[in-house]
């Protein structure tokens, strides 16, 4: 980005789409705040303006991807239509398509080594995320007898952490991207398997 976009007042965002770039070429942790600014068009002073350091400007990419994810989540649940079940894996199938699409936000978020509760804007929206697929899982379990509905938090986490590992083997290169099975089939097939072995559906 050119340096008029700073002197119209961009420059922040400009840094922000400038280390998304960097991430997306190097990972979250081989860059430094001056290539971030020479990506901007600006001086190495510059993003000082605005950041303390290179930890506060992948925090603000972390929480502006953590902003897009959570949206992402919550218009695929559409308010659990037309089923609990379809809303809920639709919702898998966000996280798989922002990972996809967003890996430099998507590395900054999960692979940066961020302290997100020392962060309260960063802290905020991944707990937008997160109450995202806990709605999702308390419209699953809305039918089920309050004594066999398991706690939402924990299954929201399990299928969380089930969908970062379907990114980790299909992802850059990795071993699953040889699987007879694409990425959204077996996370599909794993939510499933995992949904009906705590009794949710048969």
């Amino acid at each position: 980005m050119a340096r008029d976009s700073y002197h119209h007042g961009n420059l922040r965002q400009a840094l922000v789409e400038a280390t998304v770039s960097l991430i997306e070429d190097k990972g979250p942790m081989a860059f430094t705040l001056a290539e971030a600014a020479r990506q901007a068009g600006v001086s190495a002073a510059a993003p000082y303006r605005h950041f303390s350091g290179r930890e506060q400007l992948l925090e603000e990419v972390a929480r502006q991807g953590f902003l897009d994810f959570a949206a992402r989540l919550e218009a695929a649940f559409d308010e659990g239509r037309p089923s609990a079940l379809s809303a809920f894996l639709r919702m898998g199938q966000a996280y798989l398509g922002f990972a996809a699409e967003k890996p430099g936000f998507y590395m900054a978020m999960f692979e940066a080594g961020l302290s997100i509760a020392g962060n309260a804007d960063l802290a905020a929206a991944a707990e937008r995320a997160e109450a995202a697929l806990v709605r999702g899982a308390e419209a699953l379990f809305a039918r089920l007898p309050a004594d066999r509905r398991p706690p939402p938090s924990m299954v929201a986490n399990h299928v969380w952490a089930l969908s970062h590992g379907v990114v980790e083997l299909f992802g850059r290169g990795r071993p699953g991207a040889r699987s007879p099975i694409s990425a959204d089939q077996m996370l599909e097939s794993g939510v499933l398997i995992y949904l009906r072995g705590l009794g949710v559906i048969e």
